[in-house]
């Protein structure tokens, strides 16, 4: 996801390498869970702007899969600041027990607000977000902001449980509070002629035209439900959902499936930061 805008933020001392991997697995359950991640930094000259979550952990008896990406524009900073945040801002509702999307949605809309109020800190910059709760290995909660996008593959069905925000479907709610979506030959719809997504994370200066509310979509976690992948627009510009499925379901290994799906698009010739998230619910 880009934004057309000849500034970039300075690095965060959140910042992290150009390229990250890692796997680990749930420890409950009889047929465990495992996940697996790669993230490549993209070919243009700025910071690596992709920032993820993928962990386990324990909250009143119950195991929580954490999994996210975060991808940044105008910096890392604001990437960075949700890497730290957003679940814990989630996990901090009190009716995320009891109404796990109303706590989401809440917690997207509180860690907004904190971003525009630590503008001079966090910079000018935003970020798109799709996250994935798993609970106990038996429900799933997806939510997205942006272009970042949420794929999981159930029996013979490939299922897109996120939206990708454009701005020209979208149109609608930009032009009644009073921007505009630019669409110049060779280029991508934009808000403003600069943001060539609807929803976001930050960005001070667009935010009066901007949503920051998550689509939100839970899916009960079944037999047949094999795998879901989690990634950056940098694979989803080169690669179909059905395509991505069709390589990460060639590799029992979730970190080795999500090596595979970087070094694809990067043949691809995906010029983006390249994130993804393999996790494999089936063995």
């Amino acid at each position: 996801m880009d934004r057309f805008c000849c500034f970039r933020g300075s690095s965060s001392q959140f910042a992290g390498s150009s390229s990250d991997a890692g796997k680990g697995r749930s420890s409950q359950g009889r047929t465990k869970v495992t996940y697996g991640f790669n993230l490549v930094k993209g070919k243009t000259n700025h910071p690596m702007e992709d920032y993820h979550v993928a962990k386990f952990t324990n909250m009143r008896g119950q195991e929580l899969g954490l999994f996210a990406i975060f991808d940044g524009h105008l910096g890392n900073i604001v990437p960075a600041y949700l890497q730290k945040h957003l679940f814990t801002n989630i996990l901090k509702e009190e009716q995320f027990w009891t109404n796990p999307d109303v706590a989401i949605a809440n917690a997207y809309e509180k860690t907004d607000k904190a971003i525009l109020s630590h503008t001079p800190d966090l910079g000018r910059g935003g970020s798109t977000a799709v996250t994935a709760i798993l609970i106990n290995g038996r429900k799933l909660w997806v939510a997205n902001i942006g272009d970042s996008r949420a794929v999981l593959a159930k029996g013979q069905q490939v299922l897109q449980l996120t939206i990708d925000h454009d701005p020209s479907t979208e149109r609608g709610s930009i032009e009644n509070k009073g921007g505009f979506v630019s669409n110049m030959p060779g280029d991508v719809p934009r808000v403003n002629g600069q943001l060539a997504v609807s929803r976001a994370f930050g960005d001070k200066s667009l935010k009066s035209h901007l949503r920051s509310d998550p689509d939100i979509r839970c899916e009960n976690v079944t037999g047949e439900t094999e795998l879901l992948i989690l990634a950056s627009d940098g694979i989803w510009k080169v690669m179909s959902n059905e395509e991505a499925v069709n390589i990460a379901r060639r590799f029992k290994d979730p970190q080795a499936a999500a090596r595979q799906l970087t070094t694809e698009a990067l043949n691809r010739d995906s010029k983006d930061d390249i994130s993804c998230i393999v996790v494999r619910l089936r063995a």
